[in-house]
Order: C-alpha cells, then sequence, then structure tokens
C-alpha cells in the first residue's frame, strides 16, 4: 500500500535528485533598466537566453532537454493566446501560472515519470521600468513573482548572494550600468570556496564575456528582442 509517508519520501527523494544535478548550471540575473529588461548569463557555445513572445523573454539552467521542453511550451501557449485572443492579452502571469507551472508540478509529484530538471526565469517588459514583471519557476511548479530585478542559480545559497548584489539595481540604470551590475551578480554566483581565481569561466566573465539580450522597452523595430554582443 502506497502511504502519504511513502509519497513524502519520493517527494524528498526526486527533489534531491533534481536538486543534486542542478548544482552545475550557470546562473542568469535579469534586471530591468531605462531601455527594458535585461538576461545575462555567462557565455558558453549554445545559447541560454530565448524570445517567447513580444513581451516575454526567458532563460534557464538545468538539463538542456528539459529547458528546450519549456521554452517551446511556452512559445506555444504564447502564440496560440495571442492568436485566440490578442497579442495584449499574452501575460507573462497566465503563461507561467496557468501554461507551465502546472506540467511541472505534475511531472514533479509524479512517481511514474522523470521530473524536470530545470530552473527558469521568466521576464515580462512594461511600458515603464516599475510595471516589468519577473517569474522564477522551479522544477516543482512553484514560482515566485519579483520586481525591478530577478537570478537564479544552481544552488540556493549562491542564488542568494546573488540577490544580495542586486540590492543595487535601480530601475532608472541605462543598459551600459545594467549590464555592470549583470556581471558582478553573476561573477558572486560563480564564485567557489576553492581555487576561484583559476576558473577560467569566471575569468571570462570578469572580462565582460556575457550571453545578454534585452527586450526593448521602446523599439522602432518589429522585434524588441536584441541580443547584445
Amino acid at each position: 500500500m502506497y502511504s502519504p509517508y511513502d509519497f513524502n519520501q519520493t517527494i524528498a527523494h526526486r527533489a534531491e535528485y533534481v536538486e543534486e544535478r542542478l548544482k552545475s548550471g550557470m546562473p542568469v540575473v535579469a534586471i530591468s533598466c531605462a531601455e527594458g529588461v535585461l538576461l545575462a548569463t555567462p557565455k558558453r557555445e549554445q545559447r541560454k537566453i530565448f524570445e517567447i513572445y513580444d513581451r516575454l523573454i526567458y532563460s534557464a539552467l538545468g538539463n538542456q532537454a528539459d529547458v528546450e521542453a519549456v521554452r517551446l511550451s511556452a512559445i506555444d501557449f504564447a502564440h496560440q493566446e495571442g492568436f485566440v485572443r490578442a497579442p495584449a492579452d499574452v501575460s507573462i502571469q497566465r503563461l507561467v501560472g496557468f501554461a507551465i507551472s502546472p506540467v511541472l508540478k505534475r511531472a514533479f509529484s509524479d512517481p511514474s515519470t522523470a521530473p524536470h530538471v530545470l530552473r527558469s526565469v521568466f521576464a515580462e517588459v512594461g511600458k515603464a521600468p516599475e510595471d516589468d514583471l519577473f517569474y522564477v519557476l522551479n522544477y516543482d511548479g512553484e514560482f515566485s513573482i519579483h520586481h525591478h530585478c530577478a537570478a537564479i542559480s544552481g544552488n540556493e545559497t549562491s542564488q542568494d548572494k546573488m540577490l544580495e548584489v542586486l540590492k543595487d539595481c535601480n530601475i532608472n540604470h541605462d543598459l551600459k550600468e545594467a549590464l555592470e551590475l549583470a556581471r558582478k551578480t553573476l561573477l558572486t554566483g560563480l564564485a567557489k570556496n576553492e581555487d576561484a581565481e583559476n576558473d577560467p569561466l569566471q575569468k571570462a566573465v570578469e572580462k565582460g564575456e556575457l550571453d545578454a539580450a534585452i527586450l526593448e522597452r521602446n523599439s522602432a523595430r518589429e522585434s524588441t528582442f536584441k541580443r547584445i554582443e
């Protein structure tokens, strides 16, 4: 007989399994600035920041197949929502709260399926910086809502340290200032207790080598998504 105790034990073991696999994930930082919403992460061979819809942007760390599955699900939902309703009705709240979160919750609580191994951040650019929204979505379907900035990392300690750095976030910063704050925040997320100075990835971030993109607030271009080289 499958008791509540067995269920709780299974959930705990699944959480431990996912957390262990997330430890090596690259941190991501999201910041509001005057020009729009900036997302940045250490530069790797594979891009990690993606446009979802007109006002929505996404990044994640974890199993690449799970990251891609969530990205495609988000794009499908956003475009269907925009077609059935209107593009202005496609919101981060409906995307994360009604489309993505329930799917992750079901997968995580069902012992017969593999849990998704990812931690993600979605951002919605508003008409003004104070209207920007950030949703941090976990592998178990739980999410938190943030204003002005957000950060994700492979473990809670690193993530908390990144959020400490982001206390200096100012929504009136320009893009250059936001990029510098992102660089400092990512360095904090990458810091290790031992031999940090010889970490090539950390050295690259120190030089400003980032995978970064912005959703522009006021753009004359059809697409407001812009990668920053």
